[in-house]
């Protein structure tokens, strides 16, 4: 199944150093596949995303990170974009929106009969809808945000289309910011454009390109993963009857779910040594360019005991799905509710939900950076 990682990765972490690695694109790098060796990468100021943005490093797809992107910046550039929009992400602020997703939740399981295909009707409309409602997008366009997204994070296009998808985003996010300078609304593209306008924080380019990653970020890691954690538990009914039985538990399994799953396809968004260092025993040269496997470090014996098995009741779970340091996830508390409203509406509304079809037939998304179902087939 698709869910399954490499057994290699085991091996090149009780190896203890990181390996060289060809890429798809632009060259070698180093890749690690320990949890502290990520941790260190992840957090430690030698290692610059900055230095990736616009050049030709080891990646996994086409086409160049774009200078400006948020997840290309290092302090202090990074500490200033990312406070801007981290008040709106804080989990006290997102607990706030939990009526509004538990009302979009009830309305997509409202419109749908068995047998049904979640990915479809659920898994991807729920998050669309969340983070589209939260940056005032309106409906019309919220089907060309989800196929341009699905472009950015691909790996079987041409950067051309990488570039032609990042400016419709552009443009449909220019549209709207004209719009809420006229009229200012409630949701956070508003505040965005008040801290460009009134407080001068913001470059016209920083803000474009900020709406194009919370537009990105916001939506297709969380709809890959609630597929694929359906698929988990509905593969091994014990699970799924497990979480019907005693509701209480989803958060942990949220939580251990988002550390056992994996979600990249790829190491990708290499982080460029700035001076000589060593990792594990081995010599990484300034230049050089680095990658993390976060769902590999995800793994490590280590640090999570009997880490190849799936336990609700796994007791500290410091995974690193959401990454860590500086480009810690800003949308993982809102990710968590969503995956928490979404498991805790299904055991409650439909305990009787399992496949139509064997988990061996499920249909996988190819050709991008992430893992994700092409449909789910189920039944109640």
């Amino acid at each position: 199944m698709a869910l399954r990682l490499h057994p290699r990765f085991a091996r090149l972490r009780k190896a203890g150093a990181p390996v060289r690695v060809t890429m798809p694109y632009g060259g070698d790098a180093w890749l690690v596949t320990g949890y502290e060796q990520t941790r260190f990468v992840l957090s430690d100021p030698r290692f610059s995303r900055a230095a990736a943005a616009g050049a030709d490093v080891p990646r996994g797809r086409p086409g160049l990170e774009p200078a400006g992107n948020l997840l290309a910046m290092d302090p202090p550039e990074h500490h200033r974009i990312r406070a801007l929009v981290g008040t709106a992400f804080t989990a006290r602020r997102v607990e706030l929106l939990q009526p509004r997703i538990q009302a979009i939740a009830d309305t997509l399981l409202d419109g749908v009969a068995p047998p049904a295909d979640f990915a479809a009707a659920v898994t991807w409309e729920l998050p669309v809808l969340v983070i589209c409602e939260l940056l005032g997008v309106p409906a019309e366009q919220r089907r060309l945000v989800r196929e341009c997204t699905e472009t950015l994070v691909a790996s079987d296009v041409t950067p051309e289309d990488v570039t032609r998808a990042r400016g419709k985003l552009a443009g449909a996010l220019q549209t709207l910011i004209a719009q809420r300078r006229e009229q200012p609304a409630d949701d956070l593209l508003t505040a965005l454009v008040a801290a460009r306008d009134e407080d001068d924080r913001l470059t016209d380019r920083e803000l474009l390109m900020l709406g194009v990653a919370l537009l990105t970020g916001g939506h297709e890691t969380t709809a890959n993963l609630a597929g694929s954690f359906l698929v988990e538990l509905l593969s091994d009914r014990d699970r799924w009857t497990t979480l019907v039985a005693r509701p209480e538990l989803i958060p942990a399994a949220v939580e251990e779910l988002l550390r056992y799953v994996p979600l990249s396809t790829v190491a990708d968004f290499a982080r460029i040594a700035r001076e000589d260092l060593s990792l594990g025993g081995q010599i990484i040269r300034a230049g050089d360019a680095v990658l993390v496997q976060l769902d590999a470090a995800n793994r490590d014996e280590e640090v999570f005991p009997s880490a190849a098995e799936l336990d609700f009741s796994r007791a500290v779970n410091h995974h690193l799905a959401f990454g860590y340091g500086v480009h810690h996830c800003l949308g993982a508390p809102l990710a968590r509710l969503e995956l928490r409203i979404l498991l805790s509406t299904l055991v409650r509304r439909l305990p009787g939900l399992r496949l139509a079809i064997p988990a061996e037939g499920i249909g996988w998304r190819r050709g991008g950076l992430l893992r994700g179902v092409t449909s789910l087939p189920v039944t109640w």
